[in-house]
């Protein structure tokens, strides 16, 4: 009778064979896994900066006191709903394609802009694709289909007036009691006041404060007034103001109504001025005028409606920004997120952190 194979050795062969074929398997070298770690997070970064929220930095005092110099903030995308890429580029760099423009798409958010969010948006100024203009931050004052005038310093909406918050400030005139009475350094930079500018009048200064540090001022012994100061008329108001050629200034604006999606309106030679760039700029619409008719893609037209929803935003820093009134309105397929948290400040007078500013919600 034959003999029973060895099944024990067998099993020690065929495990022998195995440890043989792992040895001889490839391995990755510490090089690739670096690689593909990166390349990884990479990916996982772009997802979330792109769909979730992102981050920027505070560059100029337009926002102050609301926001300052040197600010990092958390902006969220979700809340308005994010806006996918117009663009094919290099991530996190100005490089990308001039071709082909990818049409505006926007998943749909949360929440609606509202009336005082702090926005982040691409500049409508520059001719350039949308997503790769430069991002500013401002207040939304006004919503599309609204009426915006500004009167003496203070925005109007539909005939109501806008209350200003307490870390908004503007500019001052400062009446004291003598042409040889200044207004001390110290007691203004107690009081967070650190601009000042010298007026006409010997017994006259302008400094940029907010409300409640105007009231200390007001309350000092050698001081007469305080008034808001309000800018008068300038030619050179007629070229830098938005619409162009008009006689508003930065403290006497508008009126004007701001368009919304699907909302019609008569042209006319008065509102023609600021809705043409409109139309022609952020419509992508073919604008001229035939005599004294308005030309929209080549047809005399009597009235036009909009297709997309437009803000009008300002800095905090009323005299110390340029914004809606200099370069006009906000296009939905331009604002990109909502400014919700600063979570590290850098002071670059004092070269340190400010303590007290992290993770300080923004309102």
């Amino acid at each position: 009778m034959a003999n029973a194979p060895d099944r024990p050795s067998s099993r020690r062969s065929g495990a022998a064979r195995s440890r043989r074929r792992g040895e001889d398997a490839p391995t990755k070298s510490a090089t690739r896994e670096w690689l593909e770690a990166i390349i990884f997070a990479v990916v996982i970064v772009l997802i979330i900066r792109s769909l979730f929220f992102d981050l920027f930095r505070i560059p100029t005092p337009s926002m102050e006191k609301s926001l300052l110099v040197g600010d990092y903030l958390f902006v969220s995308k979700v809340h308005y709903g994010p806006r996918l890429p117009m663009t094919l580029g290099v991530p996190f760099t100005d490089l990308y394609l001039p071709s082909p423009r990818l049409p505006y798409t926007r998943i749909p958010g949360f929440s609606s802009v509202q009336r005082n969010d702090n926005i982040v948006f691409n500049w409508p100024e520059p001719e350039a694709p949308t997503d790769r203009k430069m991002h500013y931050i401002k207040r939304v004052i006004g919503l599309p289909g609204e009426e915006i005038a500004i009167q003496d310093k203070v925005p109007f909406i539909d005939g109501a007036p806008l209350e200003f918050k307490d870390t908004m400030q503007h500019l001052w005139r400062v009446t004291l009691d003598s042409e040889r009475t200044r207004l001390p350094g110290s007691r203004l930079r107690e009081i967070g006041v650190t601009t000042t500018h010298a007026l006409p009048s010997e017994n006259e200064v302008a400094v940029t404060a907010t409300r409640r540090a105007s009231d200390e001022i007001a309350s000092w012994s050698y001081v007469n007034d305080v008034q808001p100061y309000i800018s008068g008329p300038h030619p050179q108001y007629r070229q830098r103001l938005f619409p162009e050629g008009s006689d508003f200034t930065p403290d006497n604006y508008g009126p004007l109504v701001l368009p919304a999606a699907g909302m019609t309106v008569d042209l006319t030679e008065e509102n023609w001025r600021a809705y043409e760039p409109v139309i022609r700029r952020f419509e992508g619409r073919a604008t001229g005028r035939n005599g004294a008719a308005f030309q929209i893609d080549g047809e005399d037209v009597s009235s036009y409606t909009f297709t997309q929803d437009y803000f009008f935003v300002l800095g905090d820093n009323r005299d110390n920004s340029e914004d809606s009134r200099f370069w006009g309105f906000v296009p939905m397929d331009h604002v990109v997120g909502k400014a919700l948290v600063v979570y590290f400040s850098w002071d670059g007078e004092a070269t340190m952190p400010r303590f007290s500013r992290l993770f300080h919600r923004i309102r």
